[in-house]
């Protein structure tokens, strides 16, 4: 079962309609990855909600029922935000519709999969955010500091909200099935999915600005790219393990005081994060 409570949290983000797509001045290429990743999230996280709701049918256990509702009330609230921003983003770049109309299809045509296979990518992904979960809490100085506030609070609470529910696909896909070959296979689609959707994305936003076939840009990208995977690799290759359990994981001591500070606003506050102090505290301004 959870090891935090899931708090489902109706944050409404608003961005600037003049925003500029490059959010951080100073890393061009990051900025785009993180826009091809968002790009998949209106796809994705509804997927990943009619893949527990169709399997919750199946569960008795009370606990685990409500940690489902808890994990589906708060990947709604993260893709309608997502969505929000990318609305903008398409403004800027419309031949993102085509990488849409690829995610759009793909998720139709696993949504045709059993439930067994779609539990699985779904535990499997999960399982793989817990790793990039970490890298952006614990690097945020380096990846977020001098960035617009209202995309790297976008990020860094949809990712403090993924560890509250990290445990609940794992749980779910082990309570009906228990079967670790299939979710490490998940674990592997699910990966492989997302990052080529989000690639496709970043590819054609980085030509649209000029980037692609720079060597400057493109060793940005690329060191960017490798700094991902040895951050994030280590925590998938322990999710492998078949006696291991997301529990396991130590929560960045962030997570935490940013679920206090964020306790303490009003209701539909905008938990905006300052990007100007370097060490980007969990605290927020206004």
């Amino acid at each position: 079962m959870s090891v935090q409570p899931i708090i489902v949290r109706q944050i409404p983000f608003a961005f600037d309609e003049a925003i500029n797509p490059v959010w951080h001045p100073e890393r061009p290429e990051w900025s785009h990855m993180v826009n091809g990743a968002s790009l998949a999230m209106p796809y994705l996280e509804p997927f990943l909600i009619k893949t527990v709701t169709e399997a919750l049918k199946l569960v008795n256990d009370p606990a685990l029922k409500a940690d489902v509702h808890g994990f589906i009330g708060q990947e709604g609230v993260h893709f309608r935000n997502h969505r929000r921003y990318n609305d903008i983003l398409k403004r800027h770049y419309p031949e993102l519709a085509d990488v849409e109309a690829e995610l759009d299809a793909d998720y139709r045509a696993f949504q045709k999969r059993s439930l067994k296979w779609r539990l699985a990518y779904t535990a499997g992904f999960e399982t793989m955010t817990m790793g990039i979960t970490e890298w952006l809490i614990r690097q945020r100085s380096l990846l977020f500091a001098g960035a617009d506030s209202s995309i790297a609070s976008l990020i860094l609470w949809h990712m403090v909200e993924e560890t509250e529910h990290k445990t609940v696909a794992w749980d779910l896909y082990n309570h009906l099935y228990g079967d670790w070959r299939g979710r490490a296979w998940g674990l592997l689609c699910g990966t492989a999915h997302v990052a080529w959707a989000s690639r496709k994305a970043y590819a054609r936003m980085l030509k649209r600005d000029g980037l692609w076939r720079k060597p400057l840009s493109r060793l940005r990208l690329w060191t960017m790219v490798l700094r991902f995977l040895l951050h994030t690799s280590p925590a998938m290759l322990r999710s492998l393990i078949p006696s291991y359990h997301p529990a396991k994981a130590h929560d960045p001591d962030w997570v935490a005081r940013w679920a206090s500070a964020y306790a303490g606003l009003p209701a539909g506050s905008i938990p905006l994060l300052d990007t100007g102090d370097p060490e980007i505290p969990a605290r927020f301004a206004g």
